[in-house]
């Protein structure tokens, strides 16, 4: 669906993007993660055609997109980050434009516009003008316009920014309902957002790109400790001693005394270990009591800060995970 081949982007002297290469499947839900100025949005526009590389190929459903830049432009719905919109047109007027622009057949424009409307909610305010809608109807209105056309690629950069916690969930929901459909390659700052929606993620730094892998094997491949969270009822301060009784422990953590008589406390020990069971059996021994045990996940915000900080000593991960 989506191949992007040796692909290099220079500004003068300045390398923006440093020969990449990945590419999407299709019905994929890709997430593009990197810090700021890594060479996202610069990737994510050429991908659409907006600027060309330096050097490379991209084929879009075996189109180069600088070869045969209408053809390979058709399949691509692009919302860009910020919402740009005419503000002094209603939303529908605005769907009805993009439908124009995409040069949608005149004898099924309305159909696709109401499809398209539809599809993103925005029925009870088609015909408002954009200016007086909410920011979340602003990033649907945006929305409807990447879909008009029922393009086969769809291309989201930040499209919750900005946004409250329940329209950050409405519009990730309508993500979720646009993989059915279409190959999608999602942009986001918030990680969490791609770990529940993307099947694979691409972590791109300084132009390069440093891992590419399901969010779960990235948590895995940068995990290096378990930790294990216990609040517990402890008389005697035996949690002293735990290293004593349970040899493959590394570490034991106070982490909060509690008003109520009981501590938390960080036992931590080696990636390969689990000791949630050996700490059920030695824990009563030592009459500790256990309120809570619960094993702390590495998430892929930790896997992701920790193969920025490795790029950062100059080593690379993509051949590793």
């Amino acid at each position: 669906m989506i191949e992007v081949k040796n692909v290099t982007k220079k500004y003068g002297t300045i390398v923006a993007v440093d020969n990449i290469s990945f590419d999407v499947k299709d019905g994929e839900i890709v997430g593009f993660l990197g810090p700021n100025g890594a060479g996202k949005s610069t990737t994510m526009n050429m991908i659409t055609g907006f600027i060309e590389p330096t050097n490379g190929q991209i084929v879009i459903n075996g189109n180069d997109i600088s070869r045969k830049p209408k053809k390979a432009k058709k399949d691509i719905g692009y919302m860009p980050e910020n919402v740009p919109l005419y503000y002094e047109l209603t939303a529908r007027e605005f769907v009805k434009y993009m439908a124009e622009l995409k040069m949608v057949k005149r004898d099924i424009r309305k159909q696709e516009v109401d499809r398209v409307i539809k599809e993103v909610g925005l029925e009870e305010v088609q015909n408002k003008l954009i200016r007086n809608l909410s920011r979340g109807y602003k990033q649907r209105v945006s929305l409807a316009g990447a879909l008009i056309g029922n393009p086969d690629v769809i291309i989201l950069d930040e499209p919750t920014v900005g946004l409250d916690p329940k329209q950050i969930t409405e519009i990730r929901s309508l993500i979720k309902k646009l993989g059915r459909k279409h190959t999608v390659i999602l942009s986001s700052h918030i990680l969490s957002e791609i770990s529940q929606i993307c099947e694979r993620v691409i972590i791109i730094n300084k132009g390069k790109i440093i891992a590419i892998d399901t969010p779960e094997n990235l948590e895995k491949a940068t995990k290096e400790k378990n930790n294990i969270s216990i609040i517990v009822e402890d008389p005697k301060d035996n949690m002293k001693t735990l290293k004593e009784k349970i040899k493959q422990i590394e570490s034991v953590e106070l982490i909060k005394d509690n008003n109520d008589g009981t501590k938390q406390y960080m036992v931590t020990c080696s990636s390969s270990t689990d000791l949630r069971k050996k700490l059920f059996e030695v824990l009563p021994k030592e009459e500790i009591v256990i309120f809570e045990l619960k094993k702390v996940e590495t998430t892929l915000e930790d896997a992701f800060i920790k193969l920025i900080d490795t790029a950062k000593e100059g080593k690379n991960n993509v051949d590793n995970i």
